[in-house]
């Protein structure tokens, strides 16, 4: 009896000492025999090399510590109402903002303000979307001080303000203010803040719940281009600008109120609270967020050209307001059901892949089907193939920082990154509408190639970050095997790591077929 005992504290000291340290106990001394349990001795007690079902038990409740530990997303349940409030906080803030291409031609061909040029329409339409990024670092100051749904609702009352207040512009530097500024900032204090709370929600289903709900700037922008068209013949310019600023308060107070942040579990609260608000600059500096950044920074000044130009370089081909409307909707409606799919597929094909795909599918759209577009037929088709896959970076980015980041740290990099965006975004519509000199069916010709060529370059981009994503999953597997090592091994390990992290990207990572 005396050798089975030693033989059984034998093993159990063996086992524990092979155990990962989570999984110790909180006692470094001996394991603790109950004395409640009947049919307990020394020869029984409750240790790895017990009985199956203690095994099974034991081995359960570590798996579950393990997923409180990695905090795992529900993957849905009151998600999918985020998703729907954040589908329709997009279509009543970038939706709304899409229309601003049917004011800005009426706008050019009306000459509604005295000697303001083609430049100052321009940067309207562009500093709506910068002004949304530049307050970003605002929007987080404001959720770290009176919360996430305040600093929303707060941000839908802004929106109002703007459409509101462009109602009785009678100079160009009011519309300035009103629509550029003040309907931007209101965009950015609803917007980023919705967009930051879906992706802790999801984890398989991510792409296609942010794909979706970033398809309401589609089919939000669908919608406003159409009714706005309409109500300017009918009710005039003015009285469009007040329909949409009551329609927009509507709609994003309501969201606002039933959007809901997911709590984090009690291990990773700490951790989330500290991470959830903070960025520092030298985070650009790492070569995943870096290239995120020249992705996000080259394709916008693409993204926001091709937006806004498009009713304008309708009527330069002859057609008429109304069809230049049309064909701003139609791109709207491609962006629209464009987003889920991408969404969808992201999640089975990769969503680095994926993303890489549909931007260089832009870019190329652009050069071959945009420039040939000489009738209204044409445009029509561009319109609705380049709305599919112009949207790509705003609907994809937010899974690919969760991925490459973390979804701790990926809310507050997104904030950044829209930060670094406000120079694209502010100077993308003015470059274009430069870049269209002369008169006829050719002026927008640089314009066009401008818009491609952009996406062409944000291709390469994610290009590199393919390649830098297959490298981490190679060294992760790596590290796992080595994963039992002694001292001096470490220390070898993290010196051959310094070596290989300069070789993430060469020909092989770039051309291997992989679902990231």
């Amino acid at each position: 009896m005396a050798t089975i005992a030693r033989h059984s504290r034998n093993s159990a000291d063996i086992a524990l000492s092979s155990m990962p340290p989570h999984r110790h106990t909180h006692s470094d001394g001996p394991v603790a025999v109950s004395e409640d349990a009947p049919n307990e001795g020394p020869n029984t007690f409750n240790s790895p090399s017990g009985s199956p079902f203690r095994r099974e038990s034991r081995e359960a409740a570590s798996l579950s510590n393990v997923a409180n530990l990695e905090d795992v997303p529900p993957d849905g349940g009151y998600g999918w109402v985020c998703t729907f409030c954040v589908f329709m906080i997009n279509a009543n803030t970038w939706g709304v903002n899409s229309a601003y291409g049917v004011f800005l031609d009426r706008y050019m061909t009306w000459e509604s303000f005295r000697d303001a040029t083609k430049f100052e329409y321009a940067m309207i339409g562009g500093l709506s979307i910068s002004q949304a990024l530049l307050i970003s670092p605002l929007t987080a100051l404001l959720q770290k001080r009176i919360g996430t749904r305040l600093t929303m609702l707060l941000g839908a009352v802004v929106v109002f303000a703007g459409l509101f207040s462009a109602s009785v512009a009678s100079r160009i530097w009011h519309l300035f203010l009103s629509f550029a500024f003040c309907f931007g900032w209101g965009m950015g204090l609803i917007y980023i803040p919705a967009m930051n709370l879906l992706s802790p929600w999801f984890s398989s289903h991510r792409s296609l719940a942010v794909g979706f709900a970033t398809s309401g700037a589609g089919l939000g922008g669908l919608a406003y281009s159409l009714i706005a068209g309409r109500l300017i013949e009918v009710s005039g310019i003015a009285w469009t600008w007040r329909i949409l600023s009551f329609t927009s308060l509507a709609a994003n107070a309501v969201c606002a109120l039933l959007l809901r942040e997911r709590p984090p579990s009690v291990s990773s609260s700490t951790a989330g609270r500290a991470n959830r608000y903070s960025f520092s600059p030298r985070d650009f500096l790492r070569i995943q967020v870096f290239l995120i950044l020249c992705w996000g920074f080259v394709t916008e000044f693409g993204y926001v050209a091709l937006w806004y130009s498009l009713p304008s370089y309708a009527t330069s081909i002859g057609l008429n307001p109304s069809q230049g409307a049309l064909v701003q909707a139609l791109l709207s409606l491609g962006l629209g059901f464009g987003r889920p799919v991408v969404g969808y597929y992201s999640d089975r094909v990769g969503r680095i892949n994926m993303a890489l795909c549909m931007t260089l599918l832009c870019g190329v759209l652009c050069l071959t089907v945009w420039i040939p577009a000489r009738s209204y037929v044409g445009l029509l088709v561009f319109a609705a193939t380049a709305g599919v896959v112009s949207g790509t970076f705003w609907s994809t980015v937010n899974p690919i920082l969760a991925e490459v980041v973390g979804i701790a740290e990926a809310g507050s990099t997104y904030g950044a990154i829209c930060f670094a965006l406000v120079l694209p975004t502010t100077f993308g519509e003015a470059i274009a509408l430069q870049l269209a000199k002369g008169e006829g069916m050719h002026q927008f010709l640089p314009s066009q190639i401008f818009v491609g060529s952009m996406f062409l370059v944000g291709s390469v981009f994610l290009w590199c970050l393919r390649s830098w994503k297959i490298f981490e999953i190679e060294r992760k597997a790596e590290d796992e095997q080595r994963s039992v090592l002694t001292d001096m091994e470490t220390a070898g390990t993290a010196a051959m790591r310094e070596v290989r992290s300069s070789r993430w990207l060469t020909p092989k990572r770039l051309f291997m077929p992989r679902r990231v």
